[in-house]
């Protein structure tokens, strides 16, 4: 019903804003600025998206949880998204969505009604410092030096 009601009135509040801002500054000020908004949010979405990347890569290379840093991508993907659908409403919900207190709360208001459940495989990072008692300590020695024969053509050659 919620998901209804959004694909209902986003298109109406969107014409709305059109029209009252069209009828306010003029047509091609109003085209220019969905255009504008579009190209600055390209660029925003494209900073802060590599930047989420760089957390999420790190949060995998220190074994930390990755679940803030892939929620932060996810948010600043769909903040893309609202940005370069052209609209008043959709725009001004996607920069929300560039700002990271924005994120931060929504992030926060979603846990609340989320419960995540996790599952670890393989040895834990703790269990992995301790030291191996089945290493055996050993010298070696080589003691054949003689050079590699020589005996014709490798095989890997034509002739």
């Amino acid at each position: 019903m919620w998901l209804f009601l959004a694909f209902l009135l986003v298109p109406l509040i969107e014409i709305a804003l059109f029209i009252r801002v069209g009828g306010w500054i003029g047509l091609f000020p109003t085209l220019g600025i969905v255009v504008l908004t579009a190209i600055l949010g390209t660029l925003l979405v494209r900073s802060q998206g590599a930047q989420a990347l760089a957390r999420l890569r790190d949060s995998f290379e220190t074994l930390r949880d990755p679940t803030e840093p892939l929620a932060h991508g996810a948010m600043i993907l769909f903040s893309g998204a609202l940005l370069l659908t052209p609209g008043f409403f959709t725009d001004t919900v996607g920069f929300l969505l560039l700002v990271p207190a924005v994120r931060n709360w929504v992030l926060r208001e979603v846990k609340k009604r989320v419960e995540v459940q996790t599952m670890t495989m393989g040895t834990p990072p703790w269990e992995a410092q301790r030291p191996r008692d089945d290493v055996i300590d050993g010298v070696y020695s080589v003691e054949d030096d003689a050079p590699p024969r020589r005996d014709g053509p490798s095989g890997w050659t034509r002739h």
